[in-house]
C-alpha cells in the first residue's frame, strides 16, 4: 500500500510531514510519496542528520505551495504544480491509494471533488472525523465541508456515514442519529424536520437504523449512536465547540495539579489514567479526517500537525484502504439510485 503525503501542507510544512512519514513508514509498514519541494525537503532531511531517505519512501517534485491566503476553489486550478494539485492526480491516476494534506480544506475539497471527482451518485463529499462520545466514538458528518445542504444531501451522509462506521469503527447495524435542539421529531428547522422525514423512511426499508433525533449533551454522555448527521455549518460549531471544550479542561487540569505539593502528589498517584484522558481528547490522536464521497481515500489533516498527528493520519489511511469503504459507498449508492429508478 502506498500513501501520498502533501510534504508542503499545514502550519508546520514541511519539517512535520517529512518527520511523519519517516515515522509512519515505520509504525504502519506501507510505502509513502513526499509530495512537494524536493531541494527544501531534502534540506531538511540533511538538517535532521538523514542522509538518504530508507526503502519505501520517495519524494516527487512540486515547486508550487498552496497557501492559506489563496482562493480555495480555484487554488488547486491556478497552481497546476503545486503538492496539492500533483498528489490529487496522483491519486487520480493510481500511483498511490490514499492522499493526506493539512492545508487548505476549502482547497483540499474542491480539488478532491474536480480532479478526483464524486463517486456516481454522491451529491456532495463530506468531511467525517471520529469524535469522542458516549459510545466511545462517534462518526460526525458533515463536519464543514457544506455550509448549505438539502436533505437530499444529508440523507446521503447518513448512509456514507454508516458504512463508514461499520467498516472501520467496527459498530454492527450503526446507530445513526440526527443532531438537533431536541429528541422531539418536532425540533429544528424545516430542513431538519424533513431530513427527519427521510431518515425515518430509510428506517422503514431496512436502509439505516436511524435512532431519532440527538442533542449534542445526549451523545457526549451516553452511548446514543454511532453516526451523527448534521450540515456542514452546524457540523462544524460541534466539532469546533468539542476542541475548544477539550483544551479549556486540559488546561484547567494542569494547573489544578500543579497548584501545590499535595496536588502534585496526587497527579503522581493517577498519571497513567491522566495520559489516557488525555489521549481522548488530543487531536493529534485523531490524526486525519475522511472525505467520504470522493472516488479515491482523500484525508484532511489538522492544520498544526505535528509528525506524531501525520503518522496517525497515515494510519487512519491505510485502515480506510483496508475496509474499502470507497468501494462499499460506491456500492450503496448505485442500489439507492437503482432502487429510486435512476433519479
Amino acid at each position: 500500500m502506498k500513501i501520498i503525503i502533501d510534504a508542503m501542507g499545514g502550519d508546520l510544512a514541511p519539517r512535520e510531514p517529512v518527520r511523519g512519514a519517516l515515522m509512519a513508514r515505520n509504525e504502519h509498514g506501507c510505502e509513502v510519496t513526499l509530495v512537494g519541494q524536493e531541494a527544501t525537503i531534502r534540506r531538511i532531511l540533511e538538517q535532521d542528520n538523514i542522509g538518504t531517505l530508507p526503502p519505501g519512501i520517495e519524494i516527487v517534485d512540486a515547486s508550487q505551495v498552496i497557501e492559506i491566503c489563496d482562493n480555495p476553489s480555484t487554488a488547486w486550478h491556478d497552481k497546476p504544480d503545486s503538492s496539492m494539485t500533483v498528489g490529487l492526480k496522483m491519486l487520480k491516476e493510481g500511483k498511490g491509494d490514499a492522499f493526506i494534506s493539512a492545508g487548505s480544506t476549502g482547497a483540499l475539497l474542491a480539488g478532491g471533488t474536480l480532479i478526483v471527482r464524486r463517486i456516481p451518485g454522491v451529491r456532495r463529499a463530506a468531511v467525517a472525523p471520529v469524535v469522542p462520545s458516549g459510545a466511545g466514538s462517534t462518526v460526525l458528518i458533515d463536519a464543514g465541508a457544506n455550509s448549505e445542504c438539502t436533505a437530499e444531501y444529508m440523507v446521503q451522509f447518513a448512509h456514507m456515514g454508516s458504512f463508514y462506521a461499520e467498516r472501520v469503527l467496527g459498530r454492527e447495524t450503526p446507530r445513526v442519529g440526527l443532531l438537533n435542539i431536541g429528541a422531539e421529531p418536532s425540533k429544528g428547522s424545516e430542513l431538519y424536520k424533513q431530513v427527519y422525514h427521510l431518515l425515518e423512511e430509510a428506517k422503514e426499508a431496512g436502509h439505516l437504523n436511524f435512532v431519532g433525533n440527538v442533542e449534542p449533551t445526549t451523545f457526549a454522555k451516553e452511548d446514543a449512536c454511532d453516526v451523527i448527521v448534521a450540515d456542514g455549518f452546524v457540523g462544524n460549531i460541534l466539532l469546533k465547540a468539542m476542541e475548544g471544550t477539550a483544551s479549556f479542561i486540559v488546561k484547567g487540569l494542569k494547573d489544578l495539579f500543579t497548584t501545590n505539593a499535595k496536588t502534585k502528589l496526587g497527579y503522581l498517584m493517577i498519571k497513567g489514567n491522566m495520559g489516557s484522558f488525555k489521549k481522548l481528547l488530543d487531536s493529534r490522536e485523531t490524526g486525519g479526517t475522511a472525505l467520504l464521497g470522493l472516488r479515491r481515500p482523500i484525508f484532511k489533516a489538522h492544520g498544526s500537525s505535528d509528525a506524531y498527528a501525520i503518522s496517525h493520519a497515515v494510519g487512519k489511511a491505510v485502515e480506510f484502504v483496508s475496509a474499502d469503504i470507497t468501494g462499499a459507498i460506491a456500492a450503496r449508492m448505485a442500489d439507492l439510485n437503482a432502487a429510486a429508478g435512476g433519479k
